[in-house]
């Protein structure tokens, strides 16, 4: 679609929104209400009529907006975390832009096959590109406040026939507040047991009448975070910088300016903002500013006007690996003067990158919806999304410009934007069955596009230092006139030794995060095209049957036609079994495809400059990669539901077959040293393909359809009410999820390692619960809840070595007390981890526990520890 058409539907948006515990099936209060809450109507799995959750053919969780409130958190990722046994959220703190977006999944999943929705529309990609694992690249959705919300709606099965792509492991609906008056004022704040990590979050919520037909809706949130740092000081047997330890010291001390007391006396600016330790682990100051507006208008009984859309702005800024002398970026090079010169004269004591990132994400969507004079139902809609990372670096340099180096960068940014064009429509029919025929059937054309904006120059530039003897001062073992020149000023100039600095190469960009050069800028788009059908319907009174086809093209791939099954047979009127089976696809993303990094990794234990290149380029293509492919699935449930009383209890089992899963390959070692074998041999890959700076990598990997998994577990949910004879209740809820991941074959062998291997099927938790008790006894609100996470493994190199480290379970407890003030005023006091409990640390002889790493980085559990805070609430 061109800009124009995108514009005014941007503009036309805007202006129209500016005119008990946890729920899955049933959970009663009291025994009259429980008919009311098992009638819950969920939007989410269907594309026809609306269906209560206790109707549903797929295991569908609605969390309202009371559970939402209960939950010690604002972040939607969290709040999902908390409630959602099967959603897991790893918290990566030197991870490029999964600092600032955190990486989750669902029924073992990354985010990007699980499809985001607000109001039943397609939610928005963000531009972030996680440079590991998957390369997942999917919503950001801690861009939707908690405080917009009136409830959420998680579909646990596939859904691409009615949804498209991303929908392989489930779909999650957001759905906003229509209230047309009242206000809601919160406010929070609280810190760890640490004494870091200070949080202030306030947000309200207000509605605005629009005459008699209609409503304005607006949220807003504002958040401010300090870090937390949860590591000891960098003390490894390279390099170490605790002049208390017996390891003090190992640098290389040669150096040019290197001296004991004068790096000590630098170690304390080694690191902006943390002080005592040049490398922290934890999670990175941040500051947020998050808006959305949901607008209706009801032009006649048989049509209504909608919109809505969000504003989002937020900073947060983390560190990278500490850089210490001698480590291939601090390094002595021989100047135009013939002086010797180091970074160590801008940092004695080191440094460590601080990178910086601002994200901003904004969005619109509308139409019109409503029923025509033949029976049909209609839903035309349009939507505009875009999500846009700005980055920027400091307390660095690029070590090819030598002297001549700034020592902060703005190395580029990362643009993502979707443009939809929807329409959907439903009609009953009477066929004889128990209730009407419901056709649904639709068309959609979706417009991507991912754009790397390229750096400032210094952040990718080619210095003179990028080779060796830039400036001609040897010729051989003998100087040149330009050498002899050097020599009669004072320089120490020796060209006969290989070791003097004349000879250095060093890295080329900002470290840390080298700058989008024009080579690898650009926009990636594509467009494609959608039509979808279902029917659905009551066959008998006891047996429900719904079935969907799906269509798709896109421009950069072929065709995908997909289906899908589902049925729910009623045993008694409590009890009922329900299945289905589908089959889907996930076309990689335009980002997936384009993106390209070079950061710091541990391949091997130690921290080396990685480089991440597109599938299709021709880097990856002359180090063997093949372009990317759609993923397919298929998708099997079956599940039991039933109700008794005060007590609820489903159980659903899932298998999901994922053929040419996209996954990173295993990082390939790089070395310009001829007897280094296959690792030579991709250094010559990358020359050969214009790299420059090519002697500065130490290893490479890119995206594939590297292998087939099959994913099994159980959900289990079970639900209790107990009425006291005072007027107080108490709820129970236990959500159990036990879910495993297997290889089923591997498409590119030997390009994925052992440890990644067996790290892949055992580095997470299999079983996961969460187990609540909510009483309510007058004014008093008491609530706890305990997080289980299961054991799980962690190796070296695939257990080869006998080096396997497990670890233990983990329980962490949250506690709150809450007292209504008045009718509009309530103060609630409480504690996340209150027992403080952390997971078992890394072992380090494994190399997860590097530089001053105590815990699992990337581990699921949450490794920050006990967490106290204060709430206010005001409603009007």
């Amino acid at each position: 679609m061109g800009q124009n058409l995108k514009k005014f539907f941007a503009s036309s948006v805007i202006a129209l929104s500016a005119s008990t515990a946890f729920t899955q099936v049933a959970l009663a209060q009291e025994a009259e209400e429980e008919t009311a809450v098992q009638q819950t109507v969920i939007v989410t799995g269907t594309r026809g009529q609306p269906r209560s959750v206790t109707d549903s053919p797929v295991p569908v969780d609605v969390i309202g907006d009371e559970e939402l409130d209960n939950v010690p958190f604002t972040d939607a990722n969290d709040i999902l975390k908390t409630l959602v046994p099967s959603y897991s959220l790893s918290r990566q703190p030197i991870s490029d832009g999964g600092t600032f977006i955190r990486p989750a999944t669902l029924r073992g999943m990354p985010t990007d096959k699980t499809l985001v929705l607000v109001n039943s529309k397609r939610r928005h990609r963000a531009a972030l590109v996680q440079i590991g694992g998957s390369g997942t690249q999917g919503p950001d959705i801690a861009t939707i406040p908690a405080v917009a919300l009136e409830s959420v709606e998680v579909l646990r099965d596939g859904a691409a026939a009615l949804y498209g792509s991303d929908a392989i492991a489930g779909v999650i609906n957001f759905i906003l507040k229509e209230d047309a008056e009242g206000a809601t004022f919160t406010a929070e704040t609280g810190q760890y047991y640490e004494g870091d990590g200070f949080q202030f979050v306030t947000a309200a919520n207000f509605g605005v009448a629009l005459g008699e037909n209609g409503f304005v809706n607006l949220s807003a949130e504002y958040s401010s975070s300090d870090a937390t740092s949860r590591g000891t000081q960098y003390c490894e047997s390279w390099a170490c910088v605790d002049p208390n330890s017996p390891d003090f010291g190992g640098f290389n001390t040669d150096i040019a300016g290197y001296d004991y007391d004068s790096f000590v006396a630098g170690l304390d600016d080694a690191n902006i903002g943390f002080g005592d330790v040049v490398q922290p682990w934890g999670q990175p100051q941040s500051e947020a500013l998050r808006t959305f507006v949901n607008a209706g208008y009801t032009l006649n009984e048989y049509a209504e006007l909608y919109a809505f859309g969000n504003y989002s702005k937020s900073q947060a800024d983390g560190g990278f690996f500490y850089r210490y002398p001698g480590n291939g970026t601090i390094e002595n090079i021989r100047t135009e003067d013939g002086s010797v010169w180091s970074p160590l004269y801008f940092f004695p004591g080191g440094f460590t990158p601080r990178f910086f990132g601002d994200v901003i994400d904004y969005s619109a969507a509308g139409g019109v919806r409503g029923e025509l004079d033949s029976g049909f139902t209609y839903d035309l809609s349009a939507r505009l999304g875009h999500n846009e990372i700005q980055y920027s670096l400091k307390n660095t340099v690029n070590p090819s410009l030598g002297e001549m180096s700034p020592t902060s960068f703005s190395p580029g940014d990362l643009i993502n934007e979707e443009f939809q064009l929807q329409a959907d429509f439903s009609k009953d029919f009477e066929v004889g069955m128990a209730s009407p025929l419901v056709l649904a059937f639709g068309l959609s054309y979706l417009d991507e596009s991912y754009e790397l904006v390229g750096g400032d120059p210094m952040s990718y530039a080619a210095g003179p230092y990028a080779t060796q003897d830039p400036y001609g001062f040897c010729d051989g073992d003998t100087p040149t006139a330009a050498g002899l020149g050097v020599i009669a000023t004072g320089s120490t100039l020796d060209c006969s030794d290989p070791d003097d600095p004349v000879y250095t190469v060093v890295g080329v960009g900002s470290n840390g995060f080298p700058g989008y050069s024009p080579e690898f800028s650009g926009e990636y788009t594509r467009d494609s095209y959608a039509a979808y059908a279902e029917l659905s319907g009551e066959v008998t009174d006891r047996l429900f049957l719904t079935g969907a086809v799906r269509f798709e093209d896109y421009s950069d791939f072929d065709s995908e036609v997909v289906g899908k099954i589902a049925g729910k047979f009623d045993l008694t009127d409590n009890m009922g079994l329900r299945a289905s089976i589908g089959t889907g696809f996930r076309a990689p993303t335009p980002g997936q495809q384009g993106t390209t990094n070079v950061s710091t990794r541990l391949p091997n234990g130690f921290p080396v400059a990685t480089g991440l290149f597109p599938a299709g380029g021709p880097i990856a293509g002359a180090l063997g990669a093949e372009p990317l492919e759609p993923e397919k699935s298929t998708n099997y449930t079956f599940g039991f539901t039933g109700s008794w009383g005060q007590t609820s209890l489903t159980v659903d089992y899932y298998r999901i077959e994922l053929q040419d899963r996209v996954n990173a390959i295993s990082t390939q070692d790089v070395s310009a040293d001829p007897t280094a074998g296959d690792a030579y041999l991709n250094y010559l890959a990358l020359v050969d393909a214009g790299v420059v700076g090519a002697e500065s990598i130490g290893g490479v990997f890119y995206f594939q359809n590297a292998f087939d998994t099959v994913t099994e577990g159980v959900d289990i949910v079970g639900t209790y009410t107990m009425p006291w004879e005072s007027g107080a209740t108490t709820s129970f809820t236990a959500s159990v999820n036990y879910n495993k991941t297997e290889f089923d074959g591997f498409n590119i062998e030997g390009l994925f390692n052992a440890e990644d291997t067996y790290d892949f099927e055992n580095g997470d938790p299999k079983w996961r619960g969460v187990f609540s008790v909510n009483h309510e006894m007058g004014p008093w609100n008491l609530i706890g809840r305990a997080n289980y996470y299961g054991p799980y493994e962690n190796s070296d190199s695939g257990g080869a070595s006998g080096l396997i480290q497990d670890f233990d379970p983990v329980v962490q407890v949250d506690l709150e007390a809450a007292y209504q003030m008045s009718d509009a005023v309530r103060l609630s006091v409480g504690a996340r981890n209150v027992f403080d409990q952390y997971p078992d640390k890394a072992d380090p002889a494994i190399g997860d526990s590097c530089c001053g790493r105590v815990y699992r980085s990337d581990s699921i559990v949450d490794w920050q520890g006990g967490y106290y805070y204060v709430k206010l609430k005001a409603e009007l």
